[in-house]
């Protein structure tokens, strides 16, 4: 009877770890089945059966397929680890090639850990304005970043004829989820190659 509370008190802890396990079973069974079969094609009953759990579950965990995808957007964003890209583009010593190669690795590390994550909000967005906005958000959170470190940099770092607006652009053409998808699934290239290959082409690109 003495250790009846004690089992009592780890209770809700318990009961945490299991919805956080159930929220990331339901995670992993949709990001596999929007890839395999395409987010249009998959429904929360399909993605229910996948993960082993009831329909009322997934609502309960999710809301609907759109908050799920939502929810596989915002954990794409924490595998690439902004504190990192943060940390280095704030750092005392860092200097314009330095912070284009801190951008370089965040969008190298958010391709090849959550690559299938974007294309597949990008695809969801075609016939669900939510997620739309959720892509476009996100690119232009991308680009807001760009513009705060191109405009900290001094006058005359920037090629000449180049302006802040120009320098961004330049930089999503390169750095971008379809040119790393066709160098790494069609060109063979590893993600050190692609990553390495952006870091110098920025610098040639972009500055003075």
């Amino acid at each position: 009877m003495s250790e009846e509370p004690g089992r009592r008190r780890y209770d809700s802890l318990r009961r945490t770890a299991q919805a956080q396990q159930t929220r990331a079973d339901v995670a992993r069974a949709a990001l596999h089945l929007f890839v395999s079969r395409g987010w249009a094609a998959t429904t929360i009953r399909d993605v229910a059966r996948e993960a082993g759990v009831s329909v009322p579950t997934v609502y309960a965990a999710y809301g609907n397929k759109s908050g799920l995808t939502r929810a596989l957007a915002d954990a794409a964003d924490l595998s690439a680890d902004v504190p990192r890209l943060v940390a280095a583009l704030e750092s005392p010593t860092a200097d314009p090639a330095g912070q284009l190669a801190a951008m370089a690795g965040y969008d190298r590390r958010l391709y090849e850990r959550a690559g299938d994550v974007i294309t597949l909000v990008r695809e969801a967005g075609r016939s669900e304005p939510e997620l739309a906005t959720l892509y476009e958000d996100s690119r232009r959170r991308g680009d807001l970043t760009r513009v705060q470190v191109f405009s900290s940099w001094p006058p005359g770092v920037l090629r000449t004829g180049l302006d802040v607006p120009s320098a961004v652009d330049v930089y999503a053409a390169l750095c971008n989820i379809d040119v790393y998808a066709v160098l790494t699934g069609e060109r063979g290239w590893s993600p050190d190659q692609v990553e390495q290959w952006w870091c110098g082409v920025l610098v040639r690109e972009l500055l003075h």
